[in-house]
């Protein structure tokens, strides 16, 4: 019965489609993940003020590697002992974070931190079938970082989330002028709880497939781009693409519905073996839109191009593997996949 309960959790938090997605998706039921909830932003906000050395010292016996991890690369302190108890009261005693943590105990309370480590767990187990030998992390460690700072990280100790980044769209503080700037809308409509499973397991495919694009021309990036999509595919076979992709549902399905022209850009403007960087940059990253081709077209199209070609190239190759497809050359899967939408 609890893991009847669990994948209903799941699916109605994440809002998965339903199970008549096209994809085969396996049996995961007998795979076991467990991850254990550490809530280092309530130990870490709990600190007395005028105490903050003896309160460091708890933090570093309950998270030994986690809190060096915190100090000195999320939150960017010096490593000297006087700069970090400086810095840490400065940041406990600030007005914003203090608002920015009571919000994320209301957004994440016990119920919402259940069913984020239930869809955590979920998208696991599919890492696990897929790559049995990768070493998993067994625990999710939630932090309150600087609003322009991390996430998402692994880490020694286990998957850090910073509850910062996922107050949702409208919360108040994305919008003051120094985050904006860092932040643009485009970015902050994704800073909801929908995307912690995603950006999670874009974390571990990063880990297990480490980027690699420098030097390549730009179909090159685009198909890496796609194998990395087709991965999210995989560990997250339930979940909407326009979660995946970060898309609204109006420009995935603009993209899709005008597939033909996009491709038809690149190849009319001679833009798939470019390798000048400043030219192929606007179809790689991230923005609000992509204007070379449309003030309509979002951005990272790239990244949608890639991964359908990478989705045309596993049609036509059902028999290969998902490591068949990391080891394959991009250049061999543009060849072989005869993309023509």
């Amino acid at each position: 019965m609890k893991s009847v309960y669990s994948c209903v959790l799941v699916l109605l938090f994440w809002s998965f489609t339903a199970c008549k997605n096209k994809r085969n998706i396996p049996d995961v039921s007998n795979i076991n993940v467990h991850l254990e909830v550490k809530r280092f932003d309530n130990d870490f906000f709990k600190m007395d003020t005028s105490r903050i050395a003896l309160g460091l010292d708890s933090l570093s016996a309950a998270y030994p590697m986690f809190l060096k991890d915190y100090l000195y690369n999320i939150q960017a302190f010096p490593p000297y002992q006087d700069s970090v108890l400086k810095y840490t009261r400065l940041f406990l005693t600030d007005k914003l974070y203090r608002a920015i943590k009571d919000t994320s105990a209301v957004v994440f309370d016990t119920k919402t931190m259940e069913e984020v480590k239930a869809a955590i767990e979920h998208s696991f187990k599919y890492v696990k079938y897929y790559f049995p030998q990768y070493k998993l992390p067994n625990a999710i460690i939630t932090f309150v970082g600087p609003l322009e700072g991390t996430g998402n990280a692994l880490t020694y100790q286990g998957l850090a989330i910073g509850l910062q980044s996922y107050l949702g769209a409208n919360f108040s503080s994305y919008s003051n002028q120094y985050i904006s700037q860092v932040y643009p809308f485009y970015k902050t409509r994704r800073f909801s709880k929908e995307y912690i499973v995603v950006n999670s397991v874009k974390n571990i495919i990063d880990d297990i497939y480490p980027e690699k694009s420098a030097g390549k021309n730009l179909i090159q990036q685009m198909i890496e781009l796609g194998k990395r999509m087709y991965l999210t595919d995989l560990l997250l076979p339930e979940l909407a693409d326009s979660l995946k992709i970060g898309y609204t549902a109006k420009q995935l399905e603009g993209c899709i519905k005008n597939e033909k022209n996009i491709w038809g850009f690149f190849v009319e403007n001679n833009l798939l073996f470019e390798k000048e960087p400043n030219t192929i940059a606007p179809y790689l990253n991230d923005g609000p839109a992509t204007p070379e081709i449309s003030p309509e077209s979002p951005g990272f199209i790239g990244q949608f191009v890639g991964w359908q070609i990478v989705k045309n190239w596993m049609e036509k190759h059902p028999k290969a593997t998902v490591i068949d497809l990391l080891q394959t050359p991009e250049a061999k899967i543009f060849d072989e996949a005869k993309y023509k939408p």
